[in-house]
């Protein structure tokens, strides 16, 4: 393949990635109108979780059979699933899911500030800095909390602790299970398998309240679960493995564009220049934070990225085994092997 033909392959894959992840907070929102958080957390676990284990069986793959994968598994999906899902859902009750798009790309800004506060980010340029408090400020402006109207509430904030969460959750991931020795499809496959088991045990939480027969609610569901979970999450990887950790991440400046482009054309939310301009200035600091120094660009293994969306990923104190490399060794040169042999 040309390198143009395959930029352009490269990019239309981005640009699927975009507008379904950037859907998932519209589908959540309608899905609010027949489930209970618990319970659209939980279905659309689920239903990502059926949707990954049909193409691993029709692909040959295996799920990880180790104990100490499934563990880290475990962890990684608490932080990167769990958790975030059902803050999003609790958060969109009182939160457009515009607005929710909009807050979900401050991940970048979390990564960098958990990098520094570890002490895994040294010698921070003053313009990434400027970049994470310029960030901050578009959030504030969004929650204007200087007016009795302001979106500022519980929800918003279980939104905010939700991409706080999903860069928690990769950064573990790229330490402990990405380059592990397993293909992407089988990780993201058992992540879920584990998010839908602690999602489950949520369920004395609010999730067996009566279900409301709301036909446009279950449909978003059903879309929710197999297109914005499960093929989302597993595009998510393979983009990092074909294109590389910087179109990946590229993905994360679209998504607020798409959520709240849909919110305003499908669901009538309000669009205020206060919001477009917070808009705005989060995804310049993000833009911002994102700035490398040339020698750290050149010799940097993997860009600091997000595996299920739109985030930047700090590089971790986690442990990494020995011999683990970055990338899934399934998909890439020499990995023929393990492709043939299903592993």
């Amino acid at each position: 393949m040309s390198g143009a033909a395959g930029r352009t392959r490269a990019w239309a894959r981005i640009g699927a990635l975009a507008l379904l992840w950037g859907s998932t907070f519209l589908w959540i929102e309608l899905a609010l109108e027949a489930l209970s958080p618990v319970q659209v957390t939980l279905a659309r676990c689920l239903l990502g979780t059926a949707t990954l284990l049909v193409l691993c069986l029709r692909a040959g793959r295996r799920l990880p059979r180790e104990r100490a994968v499934w563990g880290r598994v475990f962890v990684a999906a608490f932080w990167c699933n769990a958790l975030p899902f059902a803050m999003f859902s609790v958060g969109q009750q009182t939160v457009d899911s515009g607005v929710a798009g909009v807050l979900n790309a401050t991940t970048p800004l979390w990564s960098l500030l958990l990098g520094i506060a570890l002490g895994t980010e040294r010698g921070v340029r003053p313009v990434r800095l400027g970049g994470l408090l310029l960030g901050f400020g578009g959030v504030v402006l969004i929650f204007a909390p200087w007016q009795g109207a302001g979106i500022i509430s519980w929800g918003a904030l279980a939104i905010v602790a939700a991409a706080a969460s999903y860069a928690i959750g990769f950064a573990y991931m790229g330490r402990n299970l990405v380059g592990g020795g397993h293909p992407t499809m089988s990780l993201s496959a058992a992540q879920l398998v584990a998010a839908s088991f602690l999602t489950a045990l949520s369920l004395p939480a609010g999730g067996l309240a009566p279900v409301h027969p709301d036909r446009a609610g279950l449909i978003a569901v059903v879309i929710l679960g197999i297109f914005a979970t499960g093929i989302t999450f597993h595009l998510t990887y393979r983009i990092i493995a074909d294109e590389g950790a910087t179109n990946a991440a590229a993905v994360g400046y679209l998504l607020p564009v798409v959520s709240v482009g849909l919110g305003a054309l499908v669901l009538g939310e309000p669009f205020s220049l206060r919001i477009a301009a917070g808009m705005v200035i989060v995804l310049l600091g993000v833009g911002m934070t994102r700035q490398k120094t040339p020698a750290t660009a050149s010799s940097a293994r993997t860009p600091p990225i997000s595996v299920t969306g739109s985030q930047s990923r700090p590089t971790f104190p986690f442990r990494r085994t020995a011999g683990e490399t970055a990338g899934d060794p399934s998909e890439k040169p020499g990995g023929e092997n393990l492709r043939r042999t299903g592993q």
